[in-house]
């Protein structure tokens, strides 16, 4: 039987455990807004086109170190580097050929999330169509062979006629020998078998 203190040390224990896991969930969502917050960079513009252009540059060059992220949703240190020269090189007045120059001096291809038509990426443009076009040729293929063959009309001239009907009707003379044949061996049989 339970004592009324071991249910009150029991509860204590339950609503301890509660506690501490409450301050553990609130703890990793301050940690994971400060980093969110980290991310957010404050740079002032002279006009809004410049914050536009700074936004479009942000999204379109892939972040280094972060392999599958933007410059604007990565916060690593490098991306960090690079907004900041993005910012620096706007203000500057460079063009956005520039600064795409400039990175692609600075990083190669793969900084870009949308790779120039070149010799080395026309696998990477038109694959996806070369294998889409395949695999219709394929499927194609597939549907033809399992739709039911039209049967072609056969024109038989006379002569063919006569000598079909003459084949025809030694098959039916083989035919009816066989059954008289079959019929004698029979008879035979059933004869030995009432002696």
């Amino acid at each position: 039987m339970t004592t009324p203190a071991a249910l009150i040390n029991s509860r204590r224990g339950a609503i301890g455990a509660v506690r501490i896991l409450l301050q553990l969930a609130i703890l990793a969502l301050l940690c994971l807004a400060a980093n969110a917050w980290s991310a957010i960079d404050t740079f002032e513009f002279e006009n809004d086109e410049q914050q536009q252009r700074f936004r479009t540059l942000s999204n379109e060059f892939r972040c280094p170190m972060c392999q599958n992220t933007s410059l604007t949703g990565s916060g690593g240190g490098v991306a960090e580097d690079l907004r900041r020269e993005i910012y620096y090189m706007i203000v500057d007045g460079k063009t956005d050929e520039e600064i795409e120059q400039f990175m692609l001096e600075r990083y190669g291809d793969f900084v870009l999330y949308k790779p120039r038509l070149m010799t080395e990426t026309l696998l990477l443009w038109f694959g996806p169509l070369l294998f889409l076009g395949l695999g219709g040729w394929i499927v194609l293929g597939i549907i033809k062979r399992a739709r039911p063959q039209e049967q072609q009309v056969v024109v038989i001239d006379d002569a063919d006629q006569e000598r079909l009907r003459q084949l025809l009707a030694g098959v039916d003379r083989l035919d009816h020998r066989d059954r008289l044949d079959h019929r004698a061996r029979q008879d035979e049989h059933d004869k030995s078998d009432n002696r």
